[in-house]
C-alpha cells in the first residue's frame, strides 16, 4: 500500500488554514472529483475519497490537533478509520452542494424529507414625480402573480381525486444516491421532495396548484426618497406551495427630474436671473419654494454665482424626517436689444467706472 499524502496537501491549503478555507477548497474538489461527474473513472473517485477523507480529519478540531502533532500513525492510534467517515453529517454543513452535482437540493432542513419554502418575492418598479418623491404619496399599484388555485385549492388535483404515493420515493420525498463506498440523501426528482404525485391534474391550473392572478396593493411611499429607494411589503409576494410564509413585494423608486428645482440630498438647488442692474443696485425679488412664495432681498454688490440660502425649505429626511435648505444660486443675465438712451448712459456709466477691468489691466502693465 503506497503511503498517504499529507492531507493539508490534499486540499491545497496552508497549515494555519481555518474552516472556511477549508470548506472552500473541499467543496471545489467534491465538485470536480464527485463520483456523478465521473462515471466509471476509478483515479476520480479516490480523490473524491482522499478529500473527504482528509475533510473529515481537519475540519475536527481533535482530529486535526492528533494529526499535526502525529501525523496519520497518531489517527490510526486513536481508533480514527476512513471506513467510519459520517458522509451525511459531513455534507450538511455545505446547504445545497448536491445542487452542483444532481441539479436538485439535498433534504438537510427538511421534516421528513418534505421542502418547507416561503413564497417567492416580487418586484415593482414605480415612477414618482418630483413633489411626490419629496414629500410622499399613496398609491395603488397592480401586481401580476401567481396565487394559490381557487378550483384545487392548491393540490393540483381534479375535484374528486386524490394525489396518490409517489412510486419511486415510497411517500419519502427523498431519493438515494449510491456512489460506491457511501450512500447520500437527496430529494426525490420525480415528486420534489412532495412524496406525492398527481394522477388526474386539475383542469385549470394544470396540476400546478397555482394560477396567474392580478391584485391591487396599497402602497405608501414616505416624504424624501429618491431614485434607487426600495421599499418592502412583507407578505404581498406570492404565496408558498409548502406551508411556508408568502414571499415580499419590493417596491423600486425612479424618481423624476423637476424644471426648476435640483436634489442634493435634502437640500434643493434652484439659478435665479437677475439683471447687473439689480445686483449692483441691491433688490427685492420672489422666489418659489417647494410649497410657496417666499421674498429674498439681494444685497449691493452681488456676484454671478453668490448663493443664498432658505433654511428649512428642502426635502424631509428620511430618518429624521427634518427638512434640509433651499439654496437659491445667481445668476446675472446680460441685456440685449438696448435702446440708443440706454447704450448712451451705460457708456456714460463706463467712462465714470474707475474700476473697470481694462483699468485695472493698465495699472498692472505700468507696476511691471
Amino acid at each position: 500500500m503506497s503511503e498517504k499524502r499529507d492531507y493539508y496537501e490534499i486540499l491545497g491549503v496552508a497549515r494555519d488554514a481555518n474552516k472556511d478555507e477549508l470548506k472552500s477548497k473541499y467543496r471545489k474538489l467534491a465538485i470536480k472529483y464527485h463520483p456523478d461527474k465521473n462515471a466509471g473513472d476509478k483515479e476520480a473517485e479516490e480523490k473524491f475519497k482522499e478529500a473527504s477523507e482528509a475533510y473529515s480529519v481537519l475540519s475536527d478540531d481533535q482530529k486535526r490537533q492528533i494529526y499535526n502533532q502525529f501525523g496519520h500513525k497518531g489517527l490510526e492510534g486513536s481508533g480514527f478509520s476512513s471506513n467510519g467517515v459520517n458522509f451525511e453529517e459531513m455534507f450538511s454543513g455545505f446547504g445545497n452542494i448536491f445542487e452542483d452535482f444532481f441539479g436538485f437540493g439535498s433534504s438537510g432542513g427538511r421534516s421528513g424529507g418534505k421542502r418547507v419554502q416561503r413564497g417567492a418575492d416580487l418586484r415593482y418598479d414605480m415612477t414618482l414625480e418630483f413633489m411626490e418623491a419629496a414629500f410622499g404619496v399613496e398609491k395603488e399599484i397592480d401586481i401580476i402573480k401567481y396565487d394559490i388555485c381557487d378550483t384545487c385549492h392548491g393540490s393540483g388535483c381534479k375535484e374528486g381525486t386524490q394525489p396518490e404515493t409517489c412510486s419511486q420515493c415510497h411517500g419519502s420525498g427523498q431519493f438515494v444516491q449510491s456512489q460506491g463506498f457511501f450512500k447520500v440523501k437527496t430529494t426525490c426528482p420525480y415528486c420534489r421532495g412532495k412524496g406525492k404525485s398527481i394522477p388526474h391534474p386539475c383542469t385549470k391550473c394544470g396540476g400546478s396548484g397555482r394560477m396567474e392572478v392580478s391584485k391591487k396593493v396599497s402602497v405608501k411611499v414616505p416624504g424624501g426618497v429618491d431614485t434607487g429607494a426600495k421599499l418592502r411589503l412583507t407578505g404581498e409576494g406570492e404565496p408558498s406551495m409548502s406551508a411556508g410564509p408568502p414571499g415580499d413585494l419590493y417596491v423600486f423608486i425612479q424618481a423624476k427630474p423637476h424644471k426648476f428645482f435640483q436634489r442634493q440630498g435634502t437640500d434643493v438647488v434652484c439659478v435665479v436671473d437677475i439683471s447687473f442692474i439689480q445686483a449692483a443696485l441691491g433688490d427685492e425679488i420672489t422666489i418659489q419654494t417647494l410649497e410657496s412664495e417666499k421674498n429674498l432681498k439681494i444685497p449691493k454688490g452681488t456676484q454671478y454665482g453668490d448663493t443664498f440660502r432658505f433654511k428649512g425649505e428642502g426635502i424631509p429626511s428620511l430618518r429624521s424626517g427634518r427638512r434640509g435648505d433651499q439654496i437659491i444660486q445667481v445668476s446675472i443675465k446680460t441685456p440685449t436689444g438696448l435702446s440708443k438712451k440706454q447704450e448712451k448712459l451705460l457708456q456714460e456709466f463706463d467712462r465714470l467706472d474707475a474700476d473697470k477691468i481694462s483699468n485695472k489691466l493698465k495699472n498692472l502693465f505700468k507696476g511691471m
